[in-house]
């Protein structure tokens, strides 16, 4: 049995959260700059360029790089030969959340009541899923989550009968719906199988894979690819002033799910897709 104190934890998630807000993932990065040289548009390359001297900008003088610094979704693994000392994980994760926006310099967005929309000043609480797994390890993932694409995201309950064209379908027009509204370009987080609320949650991992590394299912490996051709070919472009950037990735999770059943979950980042991972 290993024994991880809350204040190790505590000052991870702090750490995280700010890291998280100044600096992308050299995935995405990597996306980014490929897009550039890639993209046909004359005004869509000029804006790719600015994305990424904005990127640039916001690494070296430690400001973030987007002014909505999002909610805080904390993905755990925690092994169950783990044993955690001290207060609460759950607190002790929302602490970090609180240190780390507060001395971060990072906005608070985050409301006590989703009518009465009071701030609750310290961007807590944060939204944490768990995962009991094997080992002595402790794995969190902080992804800071903004809402302007968010707000653009989808779940369809399909039926089996959609079949694959269904879920084309579904994924383009929540793109498309979504347009100039989530600061394209964007990621594509795609949740298909399980039931209502597990395809939403496997949308938001999908988010955090990196976007060089395809499924490792074939078929879903094709699908991604064959979403991502389409998805560019609707011209929305960097911006939403036309090009062929519109998405840098489609990343696609599963899960098995009932017979009756297909849920299919859309959640769209811009390109600030933003997440960072540590195990202890």
């Amino acid at each position: 049995m290993r024994e991880i104190s809350t204040e190790e934890i505590i000052q991870n998630i702090k750490e995280m959260c700010i890291e998280a807000n100044l600096k992308l993932s050299p995935d995405i990065v990597a996306k980014i700059h490929q897009a550039e040289q890639e993209e046909d548009s004359p005004l869509g390359k000029q804006i790719i360029g600015q994305l990424k001297t904005n990127m640039e900008i916001a690494k070296e003088d430690k400001i973030p790089i987007c002014q909505d610094t999002g909610m805080a979704i904390v993905f755990v693994k925690l092994g169950q030969d783990v044993h955690i000392t001290g207060m609460d994980l759950s607190e002790a994760i929302h602490e970090g959340v609180r240190q780390g926006y507060i001395e971060g310099y990072l906005r608070k967005s985050v409301v006590k009541d989703p009518l009465i929309r009071e701030n609750t000043k310290d961007n807590t609480p944060a939204i944490i899923h768990y995962e009991i797994v094997p080992g002595e390890n402790l794995e969190l993932l902080v992804a800071p989550k903004g809402f302007g694409s968010e707000n653009m995201s989808r779940i369809f309950m399909l039926k089996p009968a959609d079949g694959i064209e269904g879920v084309k379908a579904s994924v383009i027009q929540a793109v498309n719906d979504a347009g100039p509204n989530a600061c394209p370009p964007m990621v594509i987080g795609v949740g298909l199988g399980g039931d209502f609320e597990k395809s939403a949650i496997l949308a938001k991992k999908a988010l955090t894979r990196n976007t060089e590394e395809a499924s490792p299912l074939p078929h879903i490996q094709k699908l991604e690819k064959e979403l991502l051709e389409e998805i560019n070919r609707l011209g929305i472009g960097p911006g939403g002033l036309g090009g062929k950037t519109t998405a840098l990735a489609v990343n696609i999770e599963t899960y098995p799910t009932h017979i009756a059943g297909m849920p299919l979950a859309v959640n769209i980042c811009c390109h600030v897709n933003r997440h960072v991972k540590r195990i202890l």
